[in-house]
């Protein structure tokens, strides 16, 4: 696995940029051991919980405690979720990522997708970065939060 980029909707580059985070969240997808195809997600999800562990993210980490919702890491301000899934799900992360915005929860977020060429290796209807940042864009008033999505293959 390896980063293959990364796209900003309001400024989300330059936040992380100024937490010093943009480097630790782009080398997460540097991992050359983990081969993109049918089957590895649970290889994916649990090198990113490590990598998240080791940076003292808290992980799997419920937006409101009174439902079990939950995004993949908080730091501090900022929120981190990883899709491997339906392009659905990717979709209903926003909201998710959205709501800790709103709430008063995070100042900026990030979320990392496979590219279209990896998400065809994975499964069928896979989220990619590509759509994912076609869809942002679209919706850019209603995603008001600032955003990176981070592409992988």
């Amino acid at each position: 696995m390896k980063f293959a980029g990364a796209y900003s909707l309001h400024n989300g580059q330059a936040e992380w940029e100024k937490r010093e985070l943009s480097d630790w969240l782009t080398d997460l997808f540097e991992a050359p051991g983990i081969t993109i195809g049918s089957g590895c997600t649970g290889r994916i999800r649990s090198h990113i919980a490590d990598e998240l562990s080791a940076g003292g993210w808290s992980h799997n980490v419920r937006i409101d405690p009174h439902y079990d919702l939950t995004v993949t890491g908080r730091f501090r301000d900022l929120a981190f979720q990883i899709q491997t899934g339906n392009i659905s799900r990717a979709i209903y992360d926003l909201m998710k990522l959205q709501y800790l915005y709103q709430q008063g929860k995070i100042e900026a977020a990030a979320l990392a997708v496979p590219t279209k060429a990896a998400g065809n290796l994975i499964a069928s209807n896979v989220a990619s970065v590509e759509r994912v940042w076609g869809e942002v864009q679209l919706f850019d008033r209603i995603i008001t939060f600032p955003l990176l999505i981070v592409g992988f293959e």
